[in-house]
């Protein structure tokens, strides 16, 4: 199909004729009056939401291991799970995610009582070991990701402190500054020290093969495999229903038009306010959410880069004016960025090899659910076993309802032992 009637087929019906495509249209609104009403994408929502259980369990993990000894009291841990966004008390969230940490008594103080500590489990540093050999397989894929945000900012030099606070969503291991950096000096400078607020990472070589964006190799792929070469252009996906009102129709036909402007070109010479400096902030957004691990980012992070990337202040509204490129979502209180492409329904199309980690610690999560059912399945039958015997001998007793309170005594046995000696 002709990229006009593409653009028609996609951008909503129109009486103009797809010749009258082949050069711009006079529609001159400024890109700040293109206001393109938020819509709910419930799929691309439910993304997010099925990764919301086990995000609470990786937020309470780095918890404990970021304290000293990697260990902490429960009651301490309590008092910080509003910060973690836990919808249960601690002693709970331990019942119902097994295997991760094991718990003992200890004093806080010398002279103090004994109380209990959580201390990560065997698995959980079987898993912590896991970790590291998926990050040592996948450094140079590592390296290539770190350059590239490297490439894309203003004189190729980034904040060391903002890349340690994104450096979830990218991937990168926590020590990533002390143990990774220094390896490839020929990459990497780092000036300052991390924490201080004053050190940065700068980029010392330019590799010509990392300056390539999604979209360019894209269209380089399908060069080779059609023999016709392919313009790099973003896919325009609108989801059902969608409507946009016919001004803005008029804008983006005409801005898609425009030729693409790679992420790692510089961009000094733009105005802040042409439409091709929204044709290049675009692509930066493309390409940090393509370099992601779950092709989405919330809004707070990918603004830490406004100043490298040179985005504007109300860079949020590109996210919104360009709905067939990018979905914000609303979910859990949080806006984040989402790449459309990138999912089919809820699930991710291509997978980052970083996520790896996540199916490891999913396999975690399952081996402790699994133990804890074989241990209340024989528990269960335990109680069976007694209520058959009892009933033996006392013919007017209530079975089932009998067994059910030997059941939530055995599951509050359990609890408790968590909080008692």
């Amino acid at each position: 199909m002709q990229l006009a009637n593409r653009l028609v087929y996609l951008l909503g019906s129109s009486n103009r004729k797809p010749h009258e495509f082949r050069g711009f249209t006079q529609f001159t609104a400024s890109i700040s009056s293109l206001k393109v009403a938020w819509r709910k994408d419930s799929k691309l929502d439910q993304a997010i939401e099925n990764d919301k259980k086990w995000k609470h369990c990786a937020r309470v993990v780095k918890e404990v291991l970021n304290e000293p000894g990697q260990v902490i009291p429960l009651h301490y841990l309590e008092k910080r799970r509003e910060r973690l966004r836990l919808p249960v008390k601690i002693k709970t969230f331990l019942y119902l995610n097994p295997g991760l940490f094991d718990t003992y008594m200890d004093r806080v103080r010398p002279k103090s009582d004994p109380v209990t500590f959580i201390r990560a489990s065997d698995r959980l540093r079987q898993f912590l070991e896991e970790e590291s050999r998926i990050y040592i397989k996948n450094e140079n894929f590592l390296v290539s990701k770190l350059c590239k945000l490297l490439m894309m900012s203003k004189d190729n030099v980034v904040s060391a402190d903002k890349l340690v606070q994104v450096k979830r969503e990218f991937g990168f291991p926590n020590d990533f500054l002390v143990n990774l950096v220094p390896k490839y000096p020929e990459y990497f400078n780092l000036i300052g020290e991390p924490g201080e607020g004053k050190s940065f990472l700068q980029l010392v070589t330019w590799n010509p093969e990392f300056a390539k964006s999604v979209i360019e190799l894209r269209a380089e792929e399908e060069s080779r495999l059609t023999g016709i070469r392919s313009r790099p252009a973003f896919n325009w996906k609108l989801p059902p229903g969608f409507f946009i009102r016919k001004e803005v129709r008029e804008w983006i036909r005409d801005w898609i038009e425009l030729p693409y402007i790679s992420p790692y070109n510089d961009a000094s010479h733009l105005d802040q306010s042409s439409r091709e400096m929204e044709k290049r902030t675009v692509g930066v957004f493309h390409e940090l959410l393509s370099l992601s691990i779950y092709k989405r980012v919330p809004i707070d992070i990918l603004g830490k880069f406004s100043d490298e990337c040179r985005f504007s202040n109300a860079f949020s509204n590109v996210f919104t004016r360009h709905s067939g490129i990018f979905y914000m979502s609303l979910k859990c209180g949080i806006k984040t960025a989402m790449l459309r492409e990138a999912y089919k329904d809820s699930e991710l199309i291509d997978l980052d090899p970083l996520l790896e980690i996540k199916d490891k610690f999913l396999e975690l999560l399952a081996e402790g659910h699994k133990q804890k059912a074989e241990r209340l399945r024989l528990q269960r039958e335990m109680v069976q076993k007694d209520m058959k015997m009892m009933a033996v001998s006392n013919n007017g007793l209530d079975y089932h309802k009998y067994e059910e309170e030997l059941l939530d005594e055995e599951e509050d046995a359990e609890l408790s032992t968590l909080t008692s000696s």
